[in-house]
């Protein structure tokens, strides 16, 4: 309950600050921040990123957190110093709306690959399935699948899977924190699914659909959310391309502050934020008082973001520059 309860303060406080703060550009006037794309079916998310970055003429542009090209839904666009910053989003928790189709198993967990078995799922009691349902919810290993692009030894598994092999590999950790049917048509389950990263959908429907002896697959797969970032803020490439055209892309973006919102804020004063912007140490008031090792965003005294900090260990009150993110004038 705590962690639902936070997730919907952090929520509501970044949307919130989205709707008050606009975005982030260079001294050039060049577009820079969050995009909230809404990935169309058939595309990657590596299409995603090269069709933004030719419209915005070459910018530094990636992404956080990928989608399976038969996916659609939420995929956040990281643009210039923006991509600086994905390490810190990759941990937020993700919203799905999934259909697990009963009655099929794929070699890919999902409607992309090929049947390798088919049964008369039947009428699946309403009570199995919600007890069944209801044993995948909370903190679980979960086997990565094979049509995956964790890597073993160095190659990623999807390659040894195309080459016709299994390659043993452990279990994760991975956490469930929502669960519920939403639908019930046929042999389709709908599903609303919240979970941690790393979590696989296309696994959790193969083994819901094995716990039912009936086997599944994932079917389809739409992305509701991303941490603070919802489905009902994102936009199509063909919709940036139409707000890049007219003018109005400025305001479809978030900075990097407002993304950052869940690490402390440190105020330093004008001389230490000249050190802060040539990645120099800084001992500003009262950072004592935080734990070691925690990381900060360091601001100037008009509230502009700086740069990523440390608060190092062994070293009371220091602050280790550890990203420079302000093109503020040296």
């Amino acid at each position: 309950m705590r962690h639902r309860t936070l997730q919907t303060v952090n929520r509501a406080r970044i949307l919130k600050g989205m709707d008050q703060a606009g975005i982030t550009t260079d001294q050039g006037g060049v577009l820079e921040g969050v995009l909230i794309v809404y990935k169309e079916a058939g595309w990657t998310s590596h299409d995603v990123v090269a069709k933004i970055r030719r419209l915005l003429g070459g910018s530094k542009v990636g992404h956080a957190g990928t989608l399976d090209p038969s996916a659609t839904g939420v995929l956040p666009i990281l643009v210039g110093r923006a991509t600086r910053i994905a390490e810190y989003l990759i941990n937020w928790d993700k919203e799905y709306r999934a259909v697990l189709r009963l009655g099929e198993t794929t070699d890919t967990q999902d409607a992309t690959g090929q049947v390798l078995t088919r049964v008369d799922p039947g009428e699946v009691p309403e009570d199995m399935l919600q007890a069944v349902i209801a044993r995948f919810r909370g903190v679980q290993q979960q086997l990565p699948p094979m049509y995956s692009a964790v890597k073993v030894g160095g190659q990623p598994l999807y390659k040894a899977a195309r080459a016709g092999r299994t390659v043993e590999r452990e279990e994760r950790s991975i956490a469930i924190h929502q669960l519920d049917i939403v639908a019930v048509h046929g042999r389709d389950v709908v599903l609303r699914i919240a979970c941690s990263k790393g979590t696989y959908i296309r696994t959790l429907c193969a083994d819901i659909g094995q716990a039912l002896g009936v086997g599944g697959h994932l079917y389809t797969l739409e992305r509701r959310r991303v941490g603070p970032l919802s489905i009902e803020q994102a936009i199509t490439v063909d919709q940036v391309a139409g707000h890049f055209t007219t003018g109005t892309l400025r305001g479809r973006f978030i900075s990097l502050d407002q993304l950052l919102f869940q690490l402390p804020a440190v105020v330093v004063n004008d001389e230490q934020a000249q050190r802060v912007l040539h990645g120099s140490p800084v001992f500003p008031v009262g950072v004592e008082q935080l734990p070691s090792t925690s990381t900060v965003r360091l601001k100037n005294e008009a509230g502009q973001l700086l740069a990523i900090g440390t608060h190092e260990s062994g070293r009371v009150g220091s602050i280790r520059v550890r990203k420079v993110l302000s093109v503020l004038s040296h």
